[in-house]
């Protein structure tokens, strides 16, 4: 299995995981221009549209809930703004149209519902988003939880990170495939990929202990690498900036992890 998703240069479609490639975890992102209109409908699943730069307006209805409507949403124009987006939370069998109201980059993060649990749709602004540092030295980067398992949602956990030029991310190596709470989750993951300036790399290595998972890949602006399972590091060349939104989900919704027993010495540097 190609853990790596490219992207395209061309289209609306910026990226997408086919069908079927991850169980819990879908993404897709998009590229509209002004006055476009993107239409999205959740069926038996929930979704988390994360405005990445642009201003746009979203509306529809969630099922048995009636019409929600928002507008004007947005202001940043690039995710290596020091800035929180806008997301918009649809719950399953939600109907809905988003309107570009300028050039417009919008990810859709998608994972299983439980229309037994009825949650409505909603508006997460950029200040109810906590926004945090971690590491130190040369493993500093800076994290922005757009959906984190404290607010409500049936799988997905969304967060956006941004790694400084030099710096590595998802570091030291850390997993979350095991369903062995409260010491560790089994969440699939995707990595959304964007880099300053455009034309830059970095590199993400993607491994588990057998090593029945061992893929090392340079990872161009816009691509996706998925995380079925392993540990999976990101290294960010010098020059560059690195910005990632990650999507996890899977049978509990909690993030716990673990760090790689060989790399865990660095935590204490």
């Amino acid at each position: 299995m190609n853990l790596l998703v490219k992207s395209k240069a061309d289209g609306r479609v910026v990226v997408a995981l086919g069908e079927g490639v991850l169980q819990y975890v879908g993404f897709s992102a998009y590229r509209l221009s002004v006055g476009e209109r993107l239409p999205v409908s959740a069926g038996d699943k929930e979704l988390c549209l994360v405005l990445l730069s642009g201003r746009i307006s979203v509306s529809g209805e969630a099922a048995g809930q009636g019409a929600f409507h928002w507008e004007n949403l947005g202001d940043r124009q690039s995710v290596f703004e020091d800035k929180s987006p806008y997301a918009v939370y649809l719950p399953p069998g939600s109907q809905g149209q988003v309107t570009a109201l300028s050039a417009v980059q919008l990810a859709v993060c998608a994972a299983p519902g439980d229309a037994s649990k009825a949650l409505p749709a909603r508006l997460i602004k950029p200040d109810s988003m906590k926004r945090s540092v971690r590491g130190k030295a040369a493993n500093t980067r800076y994290v922005c939880d757009i959906l984190p398992d404290s607010e409500p949602a049936h799988s997905l956990l969304v967060v956006e990170v941004r790694t400084p030029s030099g710096h590595s991310s998802s570091y030291p190596p850390h997993k979350h495939d095991k369903d062995d709470l409260p010491h560790e989750s089994a969440l699939e993951e995707t990595y959304y990929h964007q880099i300053n300036p455009p034309q830059g790399f970095v590199f993400q290595r993607v491994y588990t202990d057998d090593r029945s998972i061992d893929q090392a890949m340079a990872v161009e602006n816009h691509d996706v690498v998925t995380v079925p399972k392993g540990y999976h590091p990101v290294t960010v060349p010098y020059g560059y900036e690195s910005y990632y939104l990650n999507v996890m989900a899977g049978p509990k919704r909690a993030w716990q992890f673990h760090n790689d027993p060989q790399h865990a010495w660095l935590l204490d540097l």
